[in-house]
């Protein structure tokens, strides 16, 4: 005996049961909490909000180099008289010739700060190049002029204002040894605070500053005349 609906008509079904949402594991659940975390704690970290956090995630800087080695010594006859602090922008930019620069190409703004010395070289002087007269009271040198350094980069002072790089070049700094490498920037701002220096009265100083010094030390052994000429020792004549 089948009992049946007696409101329900051939034509009419019951409506179909909405399907069961799949369950996550218990293992993406632990994780998915444990990312929420780790994003917190960093977020955190890098906003100040949560007190105490550098002392457990800040990073530590080990220097495990190892002893630095003497590989020679050089007598120096160099008498150092003068020093030119200088300051270059770089603007370095390295385009493809059929690429756009979103596509392949670099450019760097930097700021190369540096030093240039200025020097006499006492070791060029001959014995023919010093006279002095009968009584020793009055002294003739003849000196080779003063000549510039090569440009020492300060590595405290230079920095790099600004980095642009083509998708290529971000792809290939990722399997780069050395992905920041301003070598080529170093060079360029190198060259350009040399040729500043040259520029420069910074030899016409050392010169000056040289001939002071010598003045006031023959002075103090006695001679009362003392006269420097530059422009000889160094190939003139």
């Amino acid at each position: 005996m089948t009992l049946t609906d007696p409101d329900s008509g051939p034509d009419q079904r019951r409506p179909a049961s909405p399907p069961r949402r799949a369950r996550l594991p218990w293992w993406a659940k632990v994780t998915g909490v444990l990312a929420v975390l780790v994003a917190l704690v960093l977020v955190g970290s890098r906003l100040s909000l949560l007190p105490g956090l550098d002392d457990v995630f800040g990073e530590e800087t080990h220097d495990r180099s190892g002893p630095a080695l003497l590989k020679s010594i050089q007598d120096m006859s160099r008498y150092e008289a003068a020093s030119g602090n200088f300051q270059v922008v770089v603007d370095l930019e390295k385009d493809a010739k059929f690429l756009p620069d979103a596509i392949r190409g670099t450019r760097t703004l930097y700021v190369g700060a540096g030093t240039v010395g200025a020097y006499v070289d006492l070791g060029k002087v001959g014995e023919g190049q010093v006279t002095v007269n009968e009584d020793r009271t009055a002294a003739t040198l003849r000196l080779p002029h003063a000549r510039l350094g090569k440009p020492a980069l300060d590595a405290d002072r230079s920095y790099a204002v600004s980095k642009e790089r083509g998708l290529l070049d971000r792809l290939g700094d990722l399997f780069s040894d050395n992905p920041a490498d301003e070598r080529a920037v170093n060079r360029l701002a190198a060259r350009h605070i040399g040729e500043a220096a040259e520029e420069s009265e910074l030899a016409v100083r050392a010169e000056k500053n040289t001939t002071s010094m010598l003045q006031g030390l023959l002075r103090s052994l006695g001679f009362k005349e003392v006269t420097v000429h530059y422009g000889q020792g160094d190939g003139e004549r």
